[in-house]
């Protein structure tokens, strides 16, 4: 009987486990069929709507998310933490597995992505079995590397692209000026044209001056109305002497754009400039992007205190009162790009080549990098402060915890301020789009 009853329950017992295998095997195959579709739809729009390259960048931009979230995630293994959750997105889960203590997931909304590290506060309940792997008993050490550690991950992605863009595209030597195309006189040939000016020409020197910039060419140009100017270029690495004469550009109906007497009276030729590439060898890259890196970090954090000074929240609530969509329409550097605006200014820089696209993402991983030092909670950086802090106040005998409650007012009000900031965003990138700033 004994031995009977206990065939039956462990046949019991093996079906029921054969049963949750199957069922857990299926909501996999369930859950993996919504990726592949979800994955698909956007493949199929991208498709349809003749905007593969805007796909691509999409899917770069959540590469960059998930290796941000991947950044939290391995420096918070190796540290010996417990990681419960590794998720792209928000919202309804699409996807997930289990591997170990771990669940891996995509979720509906791709507008971010998580790590869930166990304690990650002082008042999070937490099994006491695992309370020695949580964020708040690990080392100081440990929980600044594990919270600076996605920011890093973006400063490291930005580096490979600046060092991609200058190693293997190249970068606009502003010290020189070429001729990026002729413009059409609409009645007329432009004097460039008669001149035998042609696209790629660099101008070494105009009327003595040696160019070193484009404003330095207009000045030459608009004041010698009527009057020829020589010109030195450099064409296949032969400099050539030029004469031009430049027109006044009243009345003068260039490219279909009409000057109005008296309105630019200056002179003109007939030419669409631009700097000319240049190519660095990957060693030289390796100092340029650091270089670069370091200037356009102190440019964003610049840009990002305007931002939040009373003259740039002004220029903010100008831009929602009023909108433009002109680039340097007053207040227009005060607006915040959304997800949407976001995709907007990707498809037109994969418009305009490979290069702008590099350079946009750099731009962003420069800017969510340093915006998440921010030492504010619920950033990255605000769990650094908390860290400090409590490495400050704690002693040998005694560690001290920050009781998290008491900086909840602050955090929601900035978990407010970011979400005004995107709904705002989101509003003007809809209704009133910038103008393409790479065409």
């Amino acid at each position: 009987m004994t031995i009977f009853e206990n065939h039956d329950v462990n046949n019991a017992a093996s079906s029921g486990k054969t049963g949750g295998s199957d069922l857990d095997r299926t909501q996999r195959i369930r859950s993996l069929m919504k990726l592949v579709l979800a994955v698909a739809a956007i493949v199929a729009f991208g498709l349809y709507t003749n905007s593969i390259a805007t796909i691509a960048v999409i899917f770069a931009l959540v590469l960059m998310i998930m290796l941000h979230e991947l950044g939290h995630f391995i420096t918070a293994k190796i540290s010996g933490m417990k990681v419960t959750e590794y998720f792209l997105g928000f919202g309804p889960r699409i996807w997930s597995i289990r591997r170990g203590e771990t669940e891996y997931g995509v979720k509906a909304i791709p507008a971010g992505g998580y790590v869930r590290i166990l304690g990650m506060n002082s008042m999070e309940s937490v099994d006491p079995v695992d309370e020695a792997r949580t964020f708040r008993q690990s080392s100081f050490p440990r929980r600044i590397t594990v919270a600076v550690a996605g920011s890093f991950m973006h400063f490291v992605m930005a580096f490979f692209l600046l060092w991609s863009l200058f190693s293997f595209i190249g970068v606009p030597n502003t010290s020189k000026v070429q001729i990026a195309a002729l413009s059409s006189f609409d009645n007329q040939v432009t004097p460039a044209a008669k001149a035998g000016l042609l696209p790629g020409d660099i101008i070494v020197s105009a009327d003595g001056h040696n160019i070193t910039g484009a404003s330095q060419l207009a000045s030459v140009i608009s004041k010698s109305v009527n009057k020829p100017v020589s010109i030195v270029i450099s064409r296949d690495g032969h400099r050539i002497d030029k004469t031009v004469t430049p027109v006044s550009s009243s009345g003068v109906s260039i490219s279909g754009q009409t000057f109005q007497p008296g309105k630019s009276p200056a002179g003109v030729i007939g030419v669409e400039l631009s700097a000319p590439v240049q190519e660095l060898n990957p060693f030289s890259a390796i100092g340029a992007s650091f270089s670069n890196m370091w200037s356009y970090s102190v440019q964003t954090v610049s840009a990002l205190a305007s931002h939040f000074s009373p003259h740039g929240i002004s220029g903010y609530v100008q831009q929602l009162q009023h909108p433009s969509t002109q680039i340097n329409s007053p207040g227009a550097s005060s607006r915040f790009e959304s997800p949407v605006g976001i995709v907007r200014l990707a498809s037109q820089a994969a418009q305009s080549g490979i290069g702008p696209v590099l350079s946009l993402l750099f731009s962003i991983n420069i800017f969510v990098g340093i915006f998440n030092l921010i030492p504010l909670l619920p950033l990255d950086g605000g769990h650094v402060i908390v860290a400090v802090y409590e490495r400050l106040r704690s002693s040998k005998q005694r560690r001290y915890h920050v009781d998290i409650m008491k900086l909840m007012p602050l955090t929601y009000v900035v978990v407010t301020v970011i979400v005004l900031l995107g709904v705002t965003a989101l509003y003007l990138d809809v209704t009133h789009p910038l103008a393409n700033p790479f065409g």
